[in-house]
Formats: C-alpha cells, sequence, structure tokens
C-alpha cells in the first residue's frame, strides 16, 4: 500500500490565512463597533489597527472594506475613516445581526425582530400554499418531525423550528422571501431562546402543524391566518415583557 501525501501550495496556504486573518479582523473590528467601543472617539487609522492587531497593512485595508461595504464604516476626503450610526448599518446582513445580538440584551431589538417576522412570514407561507412543489412540501413536513422529536430531545429545538421556517420559505417559490431566511434564522435563534424561558416550554408543534395542514391543503388564507397567528403569539409574549 502506497501513502500519497498531498503537497500542499504555499501561496494557496499564504491566501487562506491571509483570509483567515481578514475574518478574524472583520469580526474583532465589527463587534467593537456594534458594541459601542468607538463611540465618542476617532476611529484608528489603517496603520493603528494593523500594529494594534498585529497584521500586515493590506489585512487592516481589506477588513475595513468589508465593514464599509456592511454601513458600518465610511472613508471621506480629510476626515479619514469614520463610525456610521446605526441608521446606516445593514441590518440584512449575518454579520451585523449577530453583533447586535451581542450587545446588552434588548427587548426592544427582539419586537423589532419579529415585527418584521409577522410582516413577512404569513404572506410566505400564502405563497407557499400557492405554488409550493412537491419538494417544498416535504421540505415543510421534515421540519416539522424534527420539532415533534425535538419534543423528545431527539433534536435540536431551535434548529428544528429553524428548519420548519426557512423551509417555508423557499416554498413560497419567491427568491426575495427566500432571501429572508438568514435574518429569520437569527432572529428565531434569538426570540425562541427569550419566549421558552418565559412559557417554559418550546414553541407549539399544534400550531406549527396547522400552517402545513393549511399549505399541504392549498388553502392560501389559512396559511396567511395561522402563520400570523403563530408569530402574534410571540409578539404579545415580547410586549408584555418590559425591559
Amino acid at each position: 500500500m502506497v501513502n500519497i501525501v498531498k503537497t500542499i501550495d504555499p501561496a494557496e496556504m499564504r491566501t487562506q490565512l491571509g483570509r483567515n486573518l481578514t475574518y478574524g479582523m472583520l469580526d474583532s473590528l465589527g463587534r467593537a463597533i456594534v458594541t459601542g467601543r468607538y463611540d465618542g472617539q476617532s476611529f484608528p487609522t489603517e496603520a493603528e489597527l494593523a500594529k494594534q492587531h498585529g497584521v500586515s497593512r493590506s489585512v487592516t485595508r481589506e477588513a475595513v472594506k468589508m465593514l464599509t461595504a456592511k454601513g458600518l464604516l465610511s472613508a471621506r476626503p480629510r476626515q479619514g475613516t469614520i463610525v456610521q450610526p446605526a441608521s446606516s448599518w445593514n441590518l440584512f446582513d449575518t454579520d451585523v445581526l449577530d453583533w447586535l445580538l451581542e450587545r446588552q440584551f434588548s427587548v426592544d431589538l427582539l419586537r423589532q425582530f419579529t415585527q418584521l417576522r409577522i410582516a413577512i412570514e404569513p404572506e410566505a407561507a400564502a405563497l407557499a400554499a400557492r405554488f409550493a412543489e412537491q419538494s417544498d412540501l416535504v421540505s415543510i413536513d421534515a421540519g416539522l418531525e424534527r420539532m415533534q422529536a425535538a419534543e423528545q430531545g431527539m433534536d435540536d429545538t431551535l434548529d428544528a423550528d429553524i428548519a420548519f421556517h426557512v423551509a417555508i420559505l423557499r416554498a413560497s417559490q419567491n427568491p426575495f422571501y427566500a432571501q429572508f431566511r438568514d435574518v429569520v434564522a437569527t432572529a428565531l435563534r434569538s426570540s425562541i431562546r427569550f419566549t421558552n424561558r418565559i412559557k417554559g416550554r418550546s414553541a407549539s408543534v399544534a400550531d406549527h402543524a396547522a400552517v402545513r395542514d393549511a399549505i399541504a391543503a392549498r388553502d392560501a388564507d389559512a396559511a396567511r391566518r395561522a402563520m400570523a397567528g403563530l408569530i402574534g403569539d410571540v409578539l404579545v409574549l415580547i410586549d408584555n415583557v418590559k425591559d
């Protein structure tokens, strides 16, 4: 038997290392900006950042460029790099959402997430009832089955719930709704943990089954109502809790 040793291209290794350093710096700076570390003070220059983090100027430049694309920074002539107000941040960027959720917990943020969901998911369910293909229905069933398994401790509650909701977004057959999957998944991870602590139990499988049944029956109005009721219950629960 001959052992084959794969030779790693040094150039490829350098590229991967540079990519890892860039994303590591992106994550570090993004968290610092969103959590307010640079509030009331000027943002460091590329040279200062490179020295602070022990990386090259090219790594720093790429990380700053990515943060600028996410709306967290802007570069202006004679003013340097400036931290942008929260109103300019790309809230549909999953990195930004994750950094936001790492700040001090806010019921207001959770409420806003849920308001977005109630504006999107009921209509996605209605569209799924009209346009879902058989493979989509199978995926929705699989998500519900995972939720049932999670009730018995045989699956992860969060992952199962997310799988169900994401399957419905995709089943809408509308690529714009499907693009909300990461935002909805992030919102769900936050809201499910919160509501489960308040209710002392996981999401209602029966309520989710009602959404599935309406979609399978091709009843768009019933699917819309069932999903709106499911998310509306979460919104009521949140509204009854003080931050």
